[in-house]
């Protein structure tokens, strides 16, 4: 996310490594790769001499290493759609980019606005947001909650978060609960494409033992595939329109 938003206002030619997931945009996959958030490389970023690390917030260790070796670091934590906003104008004062970021926020909330104008006064589906599921199968199911950038986008794109009542940014939802809040539709999230013919029909056979469910019952059961629909960054906007 924070990569994405670096390059979005264009301060991609002072990154000098990555994370190792990061694929977007294209460029990265030839820098430098100092681990991610479970087994950072710290002497690769020291050997790098930066002058600037951005960690996230669970990074303590990494924090107390930097800050022994007097290197700068941005903290960040990812939280609702406005945070990510927040974080990318904070990102542009730190990297000397202010009004890149500042222009760059500006065209996402212009988005953001269009969307809400076309859903507004529409009546919003109750709607189960999964991002993580075990393929093939129903276990092991991940959702949207009452609150995140993932239920904001929901929202904003005219679903109701059938969970909007749980105080968490994601849950474990099991098919008894989803029976329960019986969703009109279900949008589930995949980082990878699904290939059309056998593999799309296996994915959406799983959710047959849940006939009951009238988003499953009518055929409301949506894919929307690539890794930008679960990345908390600048291409937030792409994604709330494919929602919509």
């Amino acid at each position: 996310a924070l990569t994405e938003m670096l390059y979005a206002m264009g301060a991609g030619p002072q990154v000098v490594a990555v994370s190792s997931y990061d694929e977007y945009p294209p460029e990265v996959t030839k820098l430098p790769r100092v681990g991610a958030l479970l087994d950072p490389d710290t002497e690769r970023i020291f050997s790098l001499k930066p002058d600037l690390v951005i960690t996230y917030g669970s990074q303590v260790d990494l924090q107390a290493q930097l800050k022994r070796a007097s290197i700068p670091t941005f903290d960040y934590r990812h939280a609702d759609l406005r945070n990510i906003l927040v974080t990318m104008k904070e990102l542009g004062v730190r990297t000397g980019h202010s009004a890149e970021a500042d222009q760059a926020v500006a065209a996402i909330e212009a988005r953001l606005a269009a969307v809400r104008a076309r859903v507004a006064g529409k009546r919003r589906p109750r709607t189960l947001l999964v991002f993580s599921r075990e393929p093939r199968t129903l276990r092991n199911m991940y959702v949207s909650g009452g609150r995140g950038f993932l239920h904001d986008m929901l929202e904003i794109a005219g679903g109701a978060d059938v969970f909007s009542d749980i105080d968490r940014e994601s849950m474990q939802a099991s098919t008894e609960a989803i029976l329960a809040r019986a969703p009109e539709v279900i949008l589930e999230l995949r980082p990878e494409e699904i290939p059309e013919g056998a593999p799309m029909r296996a994915e959406l056979a799983s959710w047959s033992r849940l006939a009951a469910v009238p988003a499953v019952r009518n055929k409301r059961v949506i894919f929307i595939s690539g890794q930008a629909v679960t990345v908390p960054g600048p291409r937030i906007a792409d994604s709330v329109e494919r929602m919509a």
